[in-house]
């Protein structure tokens, strides 16, 4: 399941069947959008999500505005922020409780730094910032650097994010017919080795392509508890080696008491009844992805080894 959607619809009531069917597809956890145009008199809602929002409403026609959809699956709430950007947050636990914000800068607007640096201070750790910055460096794919580039260039580097964006294009430019990169996907450096980043290869009939960011299956070492194999139990070998003795509690502290009687019940136990490995799942490494997987696959599948000069195996 894609936990994090980012998409700039460019228009949420001319777009909510194409919202609808990017949910249906992919049942997100949180969806982040951008550039709704709704007013605040409009009403919006889409079953199984709650929605925070924040609407621009302008002289003519509102401009701008993002939302955010919770899934009712997942516990959530809003985090109040003070600030003067076009931005909303929730906290969410799915895998862990993260803050999920969604940023819309216009790229006409004069952002101040102090005012990017204000929103990140407000959010709970860890957390992702999803949405359209407008911005063009080549950190994430362009081959110049503007002024709103450089900002979001600053802001990473001052408060140690982490950019989740490889070269993936994220934006039609119809009039030129050319592809650029302007909606970023940036969190916290706890959650990067989590979390999984790709573009969708669909407009849905906007001009933006929407961002996908799921966790990573296996992120990080886990390990397995042992437990023991009670139907595959010695129960006379268990029965002759926990043997409880007057010595081991009389004249003893309650806590060195305890620790005999269950020192004598614990040995015992390991001696006779076997017990599950405590080896770690397999770790999933943050670079391996379907190439990487498509390849280990192609190794598997040559068979035995059958003649001439034998592989290199590094290990």
């Amino acid at each position: 399941m894609t936990s994090f959607i980012s998409w700039n619809c460019h228009g949420l009531r001319t777009r909510l069947a194409d919202l609808k069917s990017i949910i249906s597809t992919y049942q997100p956890a949180c969806v982040a959008l951008q550039e709704t145009f709704l007013k605040s008199t409009m009403t919006m809602q889409v079953r199984g999500y709650n929605c925070v929002r924040r609407d621009i409403d302008g002289d003519t026609s509102p401009a701008g505005g993002v939302c955010l959809f919770t899934s009712n699956l997942f516990p959530s709430n809003v985090v109040t922020l003070h600030t003067s950007l076009q931005a909303v947050a929730v906290r969410i636990h799915i895998h862990c409780l993260v803050t999920v914000c969604c940023v819309y800068l216009p790229p006409n607007d004069v952002v101040p730094q102090v005012d990017l640096n204000h929103l990140v201070r407000q959010l709970p750790a860890p957390f992702i910032l999803l949405g359209d910055f407008n911005g063009h460096s080549p950190l994430w794919g362009h081959d110049v650097t503007n002024s709103r580039g450089r900002q979001i260039e600053q802001l990473i580097s001052d408060h140690c994010l982490c950019l989740l964006n490889n070269d993936e294009k994220t934006y039609f430019h119809a009039p030129t017919r050319t592809f650029h990169s302007l909606d970023l996907a940036i969190c916290s450096p706890t959650l990067l080795p989590m979390l999984n980043f790709e573009a969708a290869n669909d407009l849905h009939n906007s001009d933006h392509f929407p961002l996908l960011v799921s966790h990573v299956n296996g992120a990080g070492t886990r390990f397995r508890p042992p437990t023991y194999h009670f139907h595959r139990a010695d129960w006379d070998k268990f029965t002759r080696l926990a043997i409880i003795t007057g010595t081991m509690v009389q004249n003893r502290a309650v806590d060195e008491a305890v620790f005999n009687v269950t020192e004598a019940i614990r040995n015992a136990a390991d001696a006779a009844i076997p017990r599950t490995s405590n080896y770690p799942r397999k770790l999933c490494k943050p670079w391996w992805n379907a190439s990487c997987q498509q390849a280990k696959r192609h190794k598997g599948g040559r068979g035995v080894f059958s003649g001439g000069t034998p592989p290199l195996i590094i290990s």
